[in-house]
């Protein structure tokens, strides 16, 4: 049954996951659980299977993100596990050489029998950047974005050119050759998380999707309309997906009980922790993670029996004008289990 919505699952590649909290189930950042729940992820028919890159956690109680694995290698071992969702591992244009870039996703995208993506990052955690002098300081969040542009022509270059030659103001490339080309037509499916006015363009001009996410569901439809007449004023066309946190339980009462026993394990410290790695000032105004994270979740929340959760993301789905949710859980496996058996169905249907 085809379905005009794409859902996918976030995995937990870093230590405690997207909910800061002492009490929430562990997640341990092992290759052993990320597997195990990107098999499942295939198994019930998600549409994609993604992870982050981390070097630097943010501390407090929790450790939490201070262990992770490295996205690419990680996603290769997940491509051989899996057989149907695309593939999206993440690089950051500031640590990696296009042309390295270029050859390591057509390998994912060979490995995966051409279901490979890459998740772009311009790069905004200063601290992982710093603690291995790759913090480039001349760089604003302007030119940051100016460099990940020229990064993401020559992997695309690379990509589909016999030879490549660029004096760049950030690259260079001499005769470079990068075979063999992917295996995915045009290219590997390219996505980025960048939502200020300077990111939501790049991504229009150059990827296939933006993940957004405000502060609120308001400020979230805000976010996709823009990106979507930035879309129509490029001549092109984008789609936007956003992030959600899914507790489901037998019941609504359960689900909320469950919610709040992670609120009341907030670890305060890890939220410092992750606010001076955006470079935010404790005391002062938080972009949209940050405001979600002091409620212990750090995405959109989606909480409540089968019924309700699939009520809630079509809601989110339709009042926002998004193309896609990628999901998150607080245990992955009893979660993409339910989610798969219970939601999922009805939500394809609704949307076919």
């Amino acid at each position: 049954m085809e379905c005009s919505k794409e859902f996918g699952v976030f995995l937990p590649i870093a230590k405690g996951g997207w909910i800061i909290s002492r009490n929430t189930p562990l997640l341990d950042a092992s290759y052993q659980q990320n597997r195990e729940a990107a098999i499942l992820a295939d198994e019930i028919g998600l549409d994609f299977i993604m992870s982050m890159a981390k070097w630097r956690g943010f501390g407090g109680d929790t450790q939490h993100w201070d262990a992770s694995l490295d996205s690419v290698t990680m996603m290769a071992g997940i491509a051989e596990a899996t057989r149907h969702a695309r593939i999206i591992a993440t690089m950051h244009a500031g640590l990696h050489n296009p042309a390295v870039v270029a050859k390591m996703i057509s390998t994912l995208d060979q490995i995966s029998g051409g279901r490979a993506g890459l998740n772009i990052v311009s790069g905004s955690f200063k601290d992982e950047f710093e603690q291995m002098g790759a913090w480039d300081a001349s760089l604003d969040h302007d030119e940051r974005y100016a460099m990940t542009s020229e990064w993401t022509s020559l992997i695309k270059m690379l990509w589909s050119e016999p030879r490549v030659s660029c004096d760049g103001k950030f690259f260079t490339l001499k005769d470079c050759i990068s075979d063999p080309k992917p295996v995915s037509k045009p290219r590997p499916f390219l996505v980025c998380a960048g939502q200020s006015e300077r990111g939501l363009r790049f991504s229009v001009r150059n990827t296939d999707a933006c993940f957004i996410g405000g502060k609120d569901d308001e400020e979230t439809r805000k976010i996709s309309l823009r990106a979507k007449a930035l879309a129509q004023e490029l001549n092109t066309s984008i789609k936007t997906f956003c992030m959600s946190t899914v507790i489901c339980a037998d019941t609504d009462a359960e689900a909320a009980a469950l919610a709040e026993h992670y609120r009341a394990g907030l670890d305060v410290d890890a939220v410092k922790g992750m606010m001076r790695s955006f470079g935010v000032d404790v005391g002062g105004q938080n972009n949209a993670m940050v405001e979600r994270a002091n409620n212990a979740f750090m995405t959109h929340t989606t909480i409540g029996n089968p019924a309700a959760c699939r009520s809630q993301l079509s809601a989110l789905l339709r009042n926002c004008e998004l193309d896609g949710v990628m999901l998150i859980f607080p245990e992955y496996a009893a979660g993409l289990t339910r989610f798969g058996r219970d939601v999922l169905p009805q939500l394809r249907a609704e949307f076919a």
